[in-house]
Parts: structure tokens; sequence; C-alpha cells
């Protein structure tokens, strides 16, 4: 293999399958599920090694835009972040992230990777990639096929095909989720696990896909053509990108293909598609029980806790998951853990919100959380980062009663700018233009009662705003 492999890493999925804790406003793949970083931050570190990897390409879209940015800057890691202007599935992502890197770099080689994946033996899938790369290099797409563990109902099965060299095998068949008896005969049989994580050439990539679906290459490389800059970030074409038709990467290509590879792989992979994938991941006491955040077990077996703030206390039962945060609490049996999409459903009917954010919601300058809220009232606690400031913006059906606990407050209310303090307080009108700032050195938090006839995030008029979301 000549040349580095260029990451294209996808972070714009909602993750709703770990509910309560991944929600649309803050998914899966941002949250530190299994220790202090999140599996997006895991994903680029994995491929951050500048001998065998280029610079990342990171595919996500608006609403996680600051999320990403923040995380890789956490991290040290630098990227071009692409924004598709509309959800269409992996089989346009990954083309457009092809076609960037095609345009950026040249013809080269890539891996696709999800952000919400785990990999427990990092040196293990850096062998894959090399194997991959080479593979890729004479023309091949190839995907990671997994050694499986067990008969997974969960996952999609590959059928290795003739050897093709270096540990790498042509692929036969791609086959859809089996049931259980089905998945023994696969396991059995020495079929592998479909990761969902692919290496190949740009050039063979693009030409593959405009086989099949002309259409669709041709609205991507559009969209990456007329693509514009906001602020760090790049923004796909939003009429060219339209026009792409929504599809996952192996219905669009993979399975149609006659390029396609497969490398076996046991490098402790999971897409972590369940909160008993969680649990299987995570570390166990003596009687198979994981926790994050405070929880006392008593003769409990084979469960699973994740809560926020509260003390989680069990007592006599086995095999269940707990996950507590400050608006919502799941219970389930582990064995029915990724049948969630039911509950989803419902609460999707019935109680919408719960789905979308949490009590605390991350903004680009911080974050805000709702403490208290009544019929014409609702009491925040604001956080907001040093040197950063909200936009200049009004309301039309409430007024605001800010009062500082931490920090220093830099407040324009009308035509007047001031200094708040600790403990001292300011009173913004209905109507008024009004911004807030931190211009020290730690964090300023304040508590913000709003009163008025009206009290939803939407009623916020911008007329200035360092994050372009006039």
């Amino acid at each position: 293999m000549t040349g580095r492999i260029v990451p294209l890493i996808m972070c714009g999925g909602a993750g709703t399958r770990l509910w309560p804790a991944s929600r649309e406003g803050r998914p899966k793949q941002f949250m530190p599920l299994m220790g202090q970083r999140s599996t997006f931050q895991e994903t680029a570190l994995r491929v951050s090694d500048p001998s065998l990897f280029g610079r990342p390409i990171i595919i996500t879209n608006a609403g996680y835009r600051f999320l990403a940015a923040e995380q890789l800057a956490a991290i040290g890691i630098e990227a071009d972040i692409l924004l598709e202007p509309a959800r269409r599935d992996s089989g346009p992502a990954i083309a457009a992230g092809a076609a960037f890197a095609r345009a950026r770099d040249g013809d080269t080689a890539m891996i696709a990777l999800a952000a919400d994946h785990v990999v427990t033996d990092a040196a293990a899938f850096v062998g894959a990639c090399r194997a991959g790369g080479e593979a890729a290099a004479q023309g091949r797409i190839v995907t990671f096929g997994v050694r499986p563990t067990r008969p997974a109902t969960d996952y999609g099965y590959i059928r290795p095909g003739a050897a093709l060299g270096n540990d790498v095998f042509a692929v036969e068949a791609f086959v859809e989720k089996p049931d259980e008896p089905a998945a023994k005969k696969y396991v059995a049989d020495g079929y592998l696990w479909n990761s969902g994580n692919f290496v190949f050439r740009t050039d063979t990539f693009l030409n593959e896909y405009r086989a099949f679906e002309p259409g669709t290459v041709d609205a991507v490389a559009g969209a990456v053509q007329s693509a514009g800059r906001d602020l760090d970030f790049v923004t796909l074409g939003a009429k060219e990108f339209a026009g792409a038709t929504a599809k996952s990467v192996d219905y669009a290509v993979m399975e149609k293909t006659s390029r396609a590879a497969v490398v076996p792989v046991s490098y402790g992979w999971s897409d972590v598609g369940s909160w008993n994938s969680v649990w299987e991941l995570s570390q166990q006491d003596v009687n198979r029980n994981a926790m994050q955040g405070r929880t006392v077990f008593v003769d409990v077996k084979g469960s699973y806790v994740a809560s926020d703030k509260a003390l989680v206390g069990m007592l006599g039962v086995e095999d269940l998951v707990v996950v507590a945060t400050e608006d919502a609490v799941l219970v389930t049996h582990r064995s029915r853990a990724s049948d969630l999409k039911h509950l989803i459903e419902r609460l999707k009917a019935e109680t919408p919100a719960v789905l979308e954010e949490h009590l605390k919601v991350h903004r680009p300058w911080g974050s805000y959380q709702s403490l208290d809220l009544g019929d014409r009232y609702q009491v925040k606690r604001i956080v907001v980062k040093p040197g950063k400031r909200l936009s200049l913006q009004r309301h039309n059906h409430r007024a605001e009663h800010w009062v500082v606990v931490r920090g220093t407050a830099r407040v324009t209310v009308g035509n007047e700018v001031k200094t708040v303090h600790e403990n001292q307080s300011t009173f913004i009108p209905i109507g008024e233009k009004h911004r807030l700032e931190n211009v020290g050195k730690i964090d300023l938090e304040l508590i913000e009662v709003q009163t008025g006839s009206y009290l939803g995030e939407d009623d916020i008029e911008r007329f200035d705003d360092d994050y372009h979301r006039t």
C-alpha cells in the first residue's frame, strides 16, 4: 500500500437505541458510555497515527457540528467537518466524504467508520486497516467481517468466499439479520458479522456507486463542488444534496458490486446497539453487575444500572437494565433491550419531547438546564464558558431576570452595557434586545427566571450571533 488512508467518520445519527441517555440533541456517539471519552473521540483516536492515516474527514449535520468540533479539540485532533443538509443514510454520506477527499487529496485510500462503534484491541484494528488498504489498492471495496462470539440476531452476516491473499477474502453474499436458528448455523458455517466499516480507494468507490446509482453520485458531487464555509465547517450544497437517494451503503453498493472483499477481524468490536451491549462491554463485579453512577446492589445478578445523579438501590432481581436521567427512567429486562424501538414508537406518539433533549441542553457557548417549570414561569441554570457569549436577541412573550451566582457577566440590555458580578442581578423586559457574555476566566453561572405567556425556545429573535444562527 502506498500513501496514507484518509479516515471518514460518520456521526450524524440520532442514536435512540440507548434512550434515555442518548437523545436527538445529544446522541450516543457523543457520550462517554464506557470511560471518560465518547465513542466518537475513541474512533478519532484510533485513526490518528500520522504514519498510516491522513487528515480525517467528519460528516455530520448542523445540529451536531459544535459537539463534534469541541470533542475533537478536547483530544487535540484537527479535521475537516462536512455538514449534510439532510440525512440521506450511509450511502450518500460515504459518497460525499469520498468526493471531498478526492477533491482535497486526489485519488486516495479511505476508511469509512461509524462514530458509535467500540473497538477494544486498537493494535488489531490497525493491522486490519493495513490489510484492507492493500486490498483496496488492488481495486477492492473492503469491509471488516467480525468473527462471531455468539449467534447474534441483531447483526447482518457476511459469507466469505475465495481467498484473495493476506487474510482477505471475496464476499460471496451479504445476509440480513437472522433468527436464532439461522444465526447458529451461520456461526457454525464460518459466516462473519457485518461491521459496516469499509476501506476503499475513492475513485473505485465512486465509480462503482455511479454504475448503480448515477443520479445520487452526481448529486453528491454537485453538493461538494458547490459547498460553502460556515465558520470552520464545510456546508454541502443543499439543493444538490437533496437529489441523492437515501439508502444504506450496503444496499446501494456492497450487495451489488463484484469488487466486495472482507477482512476477518477479532478486535473486540461492538456497535453498542443496545443497553445489553453496554453491559457486555462494562466492567462487571463477581455477580456480573455493572454500573455508572451511584448504585447499591443486594442479591442482584447480571444487571446494569446507569444514573446521572440519583442513588439507585436494587434488591433481589436478575438481568435487569435500569437507566435513570433527571427526567426519564428506563427499566427493562436485558433480553428485551434490543426491542427498545417499540417503546420509542410509543414515546414519539405520547411524549416526543423526552426523545429530543435532556433537561440539560448543550450549546456552543455552554449549556442551560431547566430547574422548574410552571404556569407562566420557568427557572433555568445557565453556564457560559470563558470568552463566549450568547446571541444579541429578544423575546416577544417573556421577560427574564438573571442572578449571577459564579463568575462575571457583561450584560447588554437595550442601549445599556454593564458588568454584573456574583450575587448581583439584572432584569430584561419583554421585547428588549439583550445579550449575555462571560468576560471572566472561569465559567459564568447564573439563575434565569422567565415569566410570560409563552416560554418556548422558539421565541428567540436573533440580531447578531457568533455561531451564525441568525
